[in-house]
C-alpha cells in the first residue's frame, strides 16, 4: 500500500525546493512530521513474544492532526461524548460553502477568513432563531469546518448540527421548531452573505473581493437527520480525519499518484490521477493553520452552559414521557465510504503476528530525533 508518508519522503525535498518561498510554515511542518511519523527518527518500543521469541519494533506517532496515520481512534471517543448533548427532539444539518469567488481569499488568509465564516453563519442562523416566526428563541449549534471535495478539491464549507428547537428569553421555557422545518433557507442565505461582507468590510481584505461575490446567492442547505446520531457519525470522521487517507491511494508511480474516491453526482467508486506535484499541493491546502480550533459550539450547546442544557434535557424528557419516542434515522447522503477511513489499532496490547499471544516490552530504542511528548 502506497502512503502519504512515502510520497513525502520521496517527492517533498524537490517539491520544498521549487515552492519554499511560497509555502506557509504550517505547510512545511506538516510535512515533516508526516515523513517521520513511525519510523526511528521518533524513537519507540520493541516488544518480544517470551513464546517463540518473535521481535516487533513499535515507533511513536507524530500526532499532528493532518497526518493519516494519527487521530484514528478520537473521532470514536469525541462521538461517545456527543452522545450527552443531543436532546430529544429531532435535529437538522445546516451546510453553509463559501463561494467559488472567495475561495483564493480564503486559501491565503485562512485563519481570517475560516474565522468570519464561523462568526457570521453562526449570528445568521441566531438571528433568524430569535424571530417569533420561527422559533423566538436561542438555538444550540455544533459548527464543524470541512475544506476539501472527494477528489481533493478545495471547498471550504460549515457544517451546524442543530437541535430542533430554542431557548426562550426566560432561560427555561423550550421553543420547539415545526415539524421538518428549521429555518429558511433563502433568507438564511441572505443574512450570512451580508454579515460576512459586513464583517470582511472591517478589514484589508475586503478590496480582495471581487463584486460578484456578493450578487449571487450564497448556497446554504438544511436538511432533517432524525434524532442526531446519524449526523454526528457523518461528521466525526470530518472532524479527525485529514484530506485522504492511506488506503484510499493506490499508486506511485513514473512521478503521478492515482487515488480513489466516491463521486458525489453517481455514488460510484472512480479513481483520479494527479502528478506528484499537484497531489502533495491538494494535499497542503487542506492543512489548517496552528492552533485553528475546527469545532465550535454555540448557545446551550457552549461548554459554558452545560448545566442549563442539563435541565433542558430534563424538561424535554419529562415532556416526551407521554408521547412517542422520536425516530431516529437519516437520508442518504449522510452515508460515508466506510474505506475513506483507516482502522484504528489498538495501543495497548501488540500480538505476536507468529503465535498470536501478547507480546512484552523490552526496552526503548534512543530516538534519533525530537519525540513528541
Amino acid at each position: 500500500m502506497v502512503e502519504m508518508a512515502e510520497i513525502f519522503r520521496q517527492h517533498g525535498p524537490s517539491y520544498r525546493a521549487r515552492y519554499e518561498s511560497e509555502m506557509l510554515p504550517s505547510h512545511r511542518q506538516a510535512m515533516g512530521a508526516i515523513e517521520r511519523c513511525r519510523t526511528p527518527a521518533l524513537g519507540g518500543h520493541v516488544y518480544t513474544c517470551e513464546a517463540c521469541g518473535e521481535t516487533q519494533y513499535q515507533y511513536h506517532s507524530c500526532r499532528n492532526r493532518h497526518c493519516p496515520k494519527c487521530q484514528n481512534d478520537k473521532g470514536q471517543q469525541w462521538l461517545e461524548q456527543q452522545q450527552d448533548m443531543l436532546l430529544p427532539v429531532p435535529h437538522f444539518l445546516v451546510t453553509v460553502t463559501l463561494p467559488s469567488e472567495l475561495r483564493l481569499l480564503a486559501l491565503r488568509h485562512q485563519k481570517q477568513v475560516y474565522e468570519l465564516l464561523f462568526r457570521t453563519s453562526a449570528a445568521a442562523m441566531q438571528h433568524l432563531a430569535g424571530d417569533p416566526r420561527f422559533m423566538g428563541g436561542q438555538m444550540g449549534m455544533v459548527g464543524v469546518l470541512h475544506t476539501w471535495g472527494r477528489n481533493l478539491s478545495y471547498h471550504p464549507h460549515l457544517h451546524y448540527l442543530v437541535p430542533g428547537g430554542a431557548l426562550a428569553a426566560d432561560g427555561k421555557t423550550w421553543l420547539p421548531a415545526r415539524d421538518n422545518f428549521l429555518l429558511p433557507v433563502k433568507a438564511l442565505s441572505r443574512i450570512v452573505r451580508a454579515k460576512f461582507r459586513a464583517a470582511l468590510r472591517q478589514t484589508s481584505l475586503f478590496a480582495l473581493v471581487p463584486e460578484s461575490a456578493w450578487r449571487q446567492a450564497w448556497v446554504v442547505h438544511c436538511q432533517p437527520v432524525g434524532n442526531g446520531v446519524a449526523a454526528l457519525k457523518y461528521l466525526a470522521p470530518y472532524i479527525f480525519r485529514v484530506a485522504i487517507s492511506n488506503n484510499r491511494i493506490l499508486k506511485l508511480a513514473d512521478g503521478k499518484v492515482t487515488f480513489r474516491y466516491r463521486a458525489s453526482d453517481t455514488g460510484k467508486l472512480t479513481t483520479c490521477t494527479l502528478s506528484v506535484e499537484e497531489f502533495i499541493r491538494r494535499f497542503l491546502q487542506h492543512i489548517l493553520p496552528k492552533g485553528f480550533v475546527k469545532v465550535r459550539y454555540y448557545g446551550f450547546l457552549s461548554a459554558g452552559r452545560r448545566r442549563q442544557l442539563a435541565a433542558i434535557r430534563q424538561q424535554l424528557d419529562d415532556l416526551a414521557a407521554s408521547k412517542s419516542s422520536v425516530v431516529g434515522g437519516t437520508d442518504a447522503d449522510l452515508s460515508l465510504d466506510a474505506s475513506d477511513a483507516d482502522a484504528p489499532v489498538s495501543r495497548f496490547t501488540i500480538l505476536c503476528p507468529s503465535c498470536g499471544l501478547a507480546m512484552q516490552r523490552r526496552r526503548i530504542p534512543r530516538p534519533l530525533g525530537r519525540c513528541p511528548p
